[in-house]
């Protein structure tokens, strides 16, 4: 399984510079976790640079993965993590459903840059 963080579905949307990185996955949408803070941040971020019915197909895209709510378990493994890592609340859900899901984590935010099981591009 594949986790593209917002970062990425970001690049992928706009067919940005690191666009041909991203996807791959982007395109085996059946295999890709959708973590909803990632829908959270896609749709706030496509609304306010487009239109709303932009960022509406945005998130219709990403409903073929298999969407992951934050739980009581991921929230206190992902204070773990953001301690461990110095990682932001955001960041550090999206790296704790990675960890949970073994998925590996595809993104161009350096504050994922070296840590486990992350693909990372520079922007």
């Amino acid at each position: 399984m594949n986790l593209l963080d917002s970062s990425g579905w970001l690049e992928y949307f706009v067919d940005g510079e690191n666009a041909d990185f991203f996807a791959p996955i982007a395109q085996d949408i059946e295999n890709v976790i959708i973590p909803v803070i990632c829908i959270y941040e896609i749709f706030k971020v496509v609304r306010r640079e487009k239109s709303k019915s932009d960022a509406l197909q945005a998130i219709t895209v990403l409903q073929g993965g298999k969407i992951v709510e934050i739980s009581q378990d991921i929230a206190l493994s992902a204070a773990i993590v953001s301690r461990k890592h110095k990682l932001p609340m955001a960041d550090s859900m999206i790296y704790a459903i990675a960890k949970k899901e073994k998925a590996t984590l595809w993104t161009q935010d350096i504050d994922f840059k070296g840590l486990n099981n992350v693909k990372y591009i520079s922007k």
